[in-house]
């Protein structure tokens, strides 16, 4: 095999992107999707987000570089308009991700995109026009040397190979919950099964919400400005997944000096401490992937029910496999104990069903005059957490993209002067890579 530099992977989130070579571990770069750029005066500007023409950047011809990313997008918000191109996970304005991709490339990565194979992600059910926008992107403004776009279950799945808790197999079902949605992907032989895709409106951002809500009823020491980041400081650091809730409201009312914990912020401009008690927000946040009516009237399904039913869904002969490898991909699945409440209720769902059916079988049996017996096998379910799990579909892509065979699976430059941004719309599927 030729030798190559190493490829770049890029992870497009809707909260976050990550970035940075293949074959580490970690992303090199975690920073917020987000860009921040000059609107015209009088928001006349174009909706490509460049400064007006009488600015004095635009007379030098330097308005194109006028803009900042991820963190210091946020710092710039007050002087510039910030944006979020990717909405849902999917790309909502495509000037703007190109700068973003620039920024990223020539900023923070300070590479030759020429001389780089670049892994980009995608969300299921991606449309293929917009795998042919990003082929366009890639190949005529960075010229980089070949291109794969991998979805992002079928990545998740890889990096829970690491785990140690399950064959290094390309079937299972991907409970991918970020900051913006959560998606439930069924694969079989790294294979989508598109038609049985669901998607939750409830992600990380719910239940920073709602868990700010809580605090407003409840705590009254909280500037209002400050709310918003402390409901997201209290959700990443003290939330856990109960059992039962019930049970655990009694925990609190109990003994409340053992579960109820005091936590110190600084104001953000005045530079003053304050305390705030942190109670039932800890387990009420992520309950709502569970009882999902308790903050919400729009969605009431639970995540175990909606990932039993998208299962069921599938081909009868995949359904085994999706069930004994379900595996957790992004932040909003980090919670304590979420894997062991997740699986317990799927597991209520199989024993429950093979329960009737016996009985069903055994009815029927006896209105025949019939002496057998019917005894249903086991269902084993699994869902499969791992050290990988927060940033598990850019491992996974570094982890393909280290491979010697995805250099034969990536769209050349080549190939894309020949044919154009059609050969985007399908890519090779990953063998065994074993």
């Amino acid at each position: 095999m030729t030798n190559h530099l190493p490829a770049v992977v890029i992870d497009n989130g809707t909260g976050y992107t990550k970035f940075g070579y293949s074959g580490n571990n970690d992303p090199q770069f975690i920073i917020p999707t987000s860009i921040a750029v000059r609107d015209s005066v009088g928001q006349a500007g174009s909706a490509r987000g460049q400064t007006v023409t009488g600015n004095l950047a635009s007379k030098r011809g330097i308005e194109d570089l006028d803009f900042f990313i991820g963190d210091e997008a946020v710092a710039n918000a007050k002087t510039y308009s910030v944006h979020n191109p990717v909405r849902h996970g999917q790309v909502e304005n495509w000037d703007l991700m190109e700068k973003f991709h620039q920024a990223c490339l020539f900023q923070y990565l300070r590479c030759e995109p020429e001389d780089h194979h670049f892994l980009l992600t995608e969300p299921p059910l991606n449309a293929p026009e917009n795998r042919e926008y990003t082929a366009e992107i890639m190949f005529e403004s960075f010229g980089v040397k070949g291109l794969y776009i991998a979805v992002q279950a079928v990545l998740a799945l890889a990096a829970s190979w690491t785990s140690g808790k399950g064959d290094q197999t390309l079937t299972g079902t991907v409970i991918d919950s970020g900051d913006g949605v959560t998606h439930v992907i069924p694969v079989a032989e790294g294979y989508v099964i598109g038609s049985s895709i669901k998607h939750i409106p409830i992600a990380g951002r719910d239940i920073t919400y709602f868990v700010q809500q809580l605090l407003r009823e409840r705590e009254n020491s909280i500037p209002p400005e400050e709310t918003m980041e402390v409901a997201r400081r209290i959700k990443e650091m003290y939330s856990y997944v109960c059992p039962d809730i019930v049970r655990e409201f009694r925990k609190y009312d109990v003994d409340p000096a053992t579960w109820f914990k005091r936590h110190e912020f600084v104001h953000s401009v005045t530079k003053k401490p304050y305390h705030v008690d942190i109670g039932f927000e800890r387990f009420l946040g992520p309950e709502i992937f569970f009882n999902p009516e308790i903050a919400s009237s729009d969605f009431l399904t639970p995540l175990p029910e909606v990932v039993d039913g998208v299962i069921q869904s599938c081909p009868i002969d995949t359904r085994r496999g999706l069930y004994k490898n379900i595996v957790l991909s992004g932040g909003s699945t980090m919670y304590k104990d979420f894997g062991k409440r997740l699986q317990r209720d799927i597991k209520r769902f199989t024993d429950d069903r093979l329960r009737a059916s016996e009985t069903l079988a055994q009815h029927n049996l006896k209105m025949a005059n019939s002496q057998d017996q019917v005894k249903a096998g086991q269902l084993e379910v699994k869902v499969v957490s791992h050290k990988k799990q927060r940033y598990a579909v850019w491992f996974g892509g570094s982890l393909l993209a280290d491979t010697a065979e995805f250099y034969n699976c990536c769209h050349t430059k080549a190939q894309y002067e020949e044919y154009g941004p059609s050969i985007a719309r399908y890519n090779k599927v990953f063998g065994s890579m074993l």
